[in-house]
C-alpha cells in the first residue's frame, strides 16, 4: 500500500561543536576560483599551497612495488610501521643531528594538518587558552574550536621579523595557555626563524609550561643559502613541545597525506592514542614509500628548492617592473606583499580575480594582523608569474 501522506523531511540538529567550527576559508578561495574559470576565463590561481610539480619518480616506483605486497593488503600496525618511524629518525639525524626514539618520539600522521588539529584535542580543555600567530594557518584555529578552547593572537609585525613578541603577550594569557603554535618557514609571510628565537621561545614555553607545537611544513624550503632551522634543535625543546612535518611540500607528495610528529615523547603518545580511536594508520605501501623518500637520495629536494628560488626571483623582477614594492621571502613557497594604498586584503584580491583573473589569498583571511597584505604562491612555472604580475600591472594600481 503506498502511503496517504509525504513525511515532512527531518531537519538534524548540528552539535555545538561543528556550530563552533571557523568558515573554511580555502574552499570558500577555490569556490570564487572556480567560478570565474567556470566562464571560460583564463585563471592564474596563485591563491593556494598546492605543490604543481609531480612527486619524484623513485617514489612512484616504490609505491607501485610495494603495492604487490600482500602484508599491506591487511590492516597495517595501529601506530603505523617501525620502518618508516626509522627513516624519520634518519632524516632528523642527516639533516638536522636531532637524535630521535622510533619508538617513543614518533607519531605517523595522515598529512600534517591532521596532527595541528589533533594536537589541540588532546592537550585543551573547554576554556583554556592556545597562543595562535596571526596571521597563521587558518587550520590551527579549528583544532582549537573543536576543543572548546580559547584562542589568544599572537600578531606577527614586519618590523620583527614577522616572528612573536613574546614580551607583549599578557601575563593573564601566558599564565592560562596551555599550547601555542609556531610555524617557520612562515605560511603566509614567508619568514624565517633564527637559533636564538627558538632559545626564546623554550625559555618562555618553560616558564609558563606551554606546550609547543612547531609547524614545520615548509622546512626544507629556504633561499639564499640559508637552511631553515628546526625547533628541535634547541636545547630543552624536546622537554616543552613537538614539530610536524609533511612530505607534502618536500617531495610533492600532497595528494599522499603523509605526514609526522616528532619531539616530546608525552604528547607524541597522545598523538598515538587519539589515532588508534580514529584510525588503523596509512596504506602500507604509501608507507614504504615514504620511507623511500626518507632515506633515498635527496638531490630532489635541492632541485625542487632551487626551482622556487628561480620562481621567486623570476616575480620579484617583474613586480620590480611594475612597481610593486615587497620583500622577498625568506622560506616556503609564499610571499606576503602589501595591497595599494586605498585598499582591504579582501577588496584587492577580489579585483585581481574579476579584472586580471588573477588567484591571491587575502591576508586577512589568516588573521586580523594580516589586513594590508594579500598571500601569493610560487606555485606555477616563471612565464606564468610573469604573466600573473603583467596582468596586474596592467590595471594601473602601483606607481
Amino acid at each position: 500500500m503506498k502511503p496517504t501522506m509525504i513525511q515532512q523531511k527531518r531537519i538534524f540538529e548540528p552539535a555545538g561543536r561543528i556550530k563552533g567550527l571557523p568558515k573554511q576559508f580555502f574552499a570558500a578561495l577555490v569556490g570564487k576560483a572556480n567560478a570565474q574559470a567556470a566562464k571560460g576565463r583564463d585563471v592564474i590561481n596563485l591563491g593556494q599551497g598546492n605543490p604543481d610539480q609531480p612527486t619524484p619518480a623513485h617514489i612512484v616506483a616504490k609505491l607501485k612495488e610495494a603495492a604487490d605486497n600482500p602484508l599491506y593488503h591487511r590492516y597495517p600496525p595501529f601506530s603505523g610501521y617501525r620502518f618508516l618511524k626509522e627513516a624519520i629518525a634518519f632524516r632528523y639525524k642527516e639533516d638536522y643531528n636531532v637524535e630521535l626514539d622510533p619508538d617513543t618520539e614518533v607519531a605517523i600522521l595522515f598529512g600534517g594538518k591532521t596532527g595541528l588539529i589533533e594536537i589541540s584535542q588532546c592537550l585543551l580543555d573547554p576554556g583554556d587558552i592556545c597562543l595562535v600567530p596571526d596571521p597563521g594557518y587558518p587550520d590551527y584555529w579549528s583544532g582549537v574550536a573543536l576543543a572548546g578552547a580559547e584562542m589568544r593572537f599572537m600578531p606577527l609585525r614586519k618590523e620583527n621579523g614577522f616572528l612573536p613578541d613574546y614580551a607583549a603577550v599578557p601575563a593573564a594569557d601566558a599564565n592560562r595557555a596551555k599550547l601555542m603554535f609556531l610555524n617557520y618557514p612562515n605560511n603566509p609571510t614567508g619568514a624565517i626563524a633564527d637559533p636564538a628565537f627558538y632559545a626564546d621561545t623554550v625559555e618562555f614555553a618553560s616558564r609558563y609550561g606551554i606546550a609547543v607545537a612547531s609547524d614545520f611544513a615548509y622546512g626544507a624550503i629556504g633561499f639564499d643559502g640559508r637552511r631553515p632551522v628546526s625547533f628541535l634543535e634547541t636545547p630543552g625543546a624536546k622537554e616543552v613541545g613537538i614539530e610536524f612535518y609533511t612530505l607534502s611540500k618536500t617531495y610533492n607528495m600532497a595528494g599522499w597525506r603523509v605526514g609526522f610528529a616528532v619531539g616530546n615523547a608525552q604528547i607524541v603518545s597522545l598523538i598515538n592514542l587519539i589515532q588508534d580511536h580514529y584510525y588503523c594508520s596509512l596504506f602500507g605501501g604509501i608507507q614504504e614509500a615514504a620511507a623511500a623518500a626518507l632515506t633515498g637520495p635527496q638531490q630532489c629536494v635541492k632541485e625542487l628548492n632551487a626551482l622556487y628560488e628561480r620562481r621567486r626571483e623570476a616575480l620579484f623582477d617583474e613586480l620590480g617592473r611594475i612597481g610593486w614594492k615587497a620583500d622577498r621571502p625568506g622560506g616556503s613557497f609564499f610571499c606576503w606583499l602589501p595591497v595599494p594604498p586605498g585598499y582591504g586584503s579582501a577588496e584587492f584580491a577580489d579585483l585581481l580575480l574579476e579584472r586580471a583573473d588573477v588567484v591571491v589569498a587575502p591576508g586577512v583571511g589568516f588573521g586580523a594582523s594580516g589586513e594590508g597584505y594579500v598571500r601569493l604562491g610560487l606555485l606555477a612555472d616563471e612565464e606564468r608569474l610573469r604573466e600573473a604580475v603583467r596582468r596586474i600591472g596592467a590595471l594601473g594600481l602601483f606607481g
